[in-house]
């Protein structure tokens, strides 16, 4: 007979469009199989200090279409210590609560992973991350809002660049993965794309420029926040120096890419991985993050699903065909 009775849910690290679908859904199954559901406000800090909430139907209404997370999140220094861990794990043996689910990204998952291993407590994750840096799922909850909000924005921008012949380096966010400047970047055009997988490099961006079509009345660059030269800024700083000609300005976008409200893709992938936690967590899973493969769920060991170096290893092919299309 399971023994899971009440199920905490939070959410921890950066936010991401489609977290409030994916509490959603993780309420609304746990109600359907007869489970009682407690919600963490704060993240891991929250687990320590015992910020729970009692959730049920009316707590989780008329969310699924807004951005950020109910329940807040934060970063917890003191669930990095293991003394912190077990005051988590006694807060909610305490309260009753048997089983846990993470919504966040690697850094959620490290954690999520130790306190697993430690303490033996039933946990699943929940890829919310705009990055798309972990592995065991094709795409994470928020990156396909993230990438359209860049892409929203960046079409704003080239109808100021056309109207005034400027070359526009537009930074996004990316500091370990250039997942969001390389699909982003396909869908408005650029004319180069910098990410820290490529390492196109100073010299590289400016034969791309140099070999352009000269009579382009915009040139958009979409640049990582990791690129190694490091940001838009500096790529401005080099660019201006080899060509003075250029009307060049910079463009950081920053956290509205974390904003607004989830596309229908988010919310539907959100939707199907909290409902598969619950029943996951039935079924006798823990210690893994529930992902999506080839339209397919799969379970992933959190040591596994956290990025490595070649997590989401970018294919040359992917930079060959900006180069094709750049022409």
């Amino acid at each position: 007979m399971n023994k899971i009775k009440n199920i905490g849910v939070l959410t921890s690290g950066g936010d991401a469009p489609g977290m409030n679908a994916a509490i959603r859904a993780v309420v609304r199954a746990a109600i359907y199989h007869d489970l009682k559901v407690t919600g963490i406000l704060r993240g891991y800090e929250g687990l320590i200090n015992a910020d729970f909430i009692e959730m049920d139907r009316k707590s989780v209404a008329n969310i699924i279409q807004r951005g950020g997370t109910i329940l807040k999140t934060a970063r917890s220094d003191n669930f990095r210590t293991k003394e912190g861990r077990k005051k988590a794990f006694e807060q909610l043996k305490g309260h009753q609560i048997d089983a846990l689910i993470v919504i966040g990204g690697d850094g959620t998952f490290t954690g999520a992973h130790l306190f697993s291993q430690e303490f033996g407590f039933p946990v699943l994750g929940l890829p919310g991350t705009i990055d798309n840096d972990l592995e065991g799922t094709d795409f994470t909850i928020g990156y396909d809002t993230a990438i359209n909000t860049v892409i929203n924005a960046v079409d704003k921008i080239r109808d100021t660049a056309e109207s005034h012949d400027r070359l526009f380096i537009v930074e996004v966010m990316g500091r370990d993965s250039g997942l969001i400047a390389l699909r982003s970047g396909l869908g408005v055009g650029a004319e180069a794309i910098m990410i820290p997988e490529a390492n196109m490099g100073v010299e590289g961006l400016i034969t791309r420029l140099e070999s352009g079509r000269k009579d382009k009345a915009s040139k958009i660059i979409i640049v990582a926040e990791g690129d190694e030269i490091g940001g838009a800024f500096n790529v401005g700083e080099v660019l201006k120096k080899k060509f003075p000609a250029y009307d060049i300005r910079v463009s950081v976008l920053g956290h509205i890419q974390r904003g607004g409200s989830p596309s229908c893709m988010d919310r539907v992938l959100a939707s199907r991985l909290g409902v598969v936690a619950v029943e996951g967590l039935l079924d006798g899973h823990s210690g893994a993050m529930v992902g999506q493969k080839d339209k397919e769920i799969v379970f992933t060991p959190f040591d596994h699903a956290i990025k490595h170096l070649d997590a989401k290893e970018i294919s040359p092919a992917w930079m060959k065909l900006v180069e094709i299309l750049s022409l």
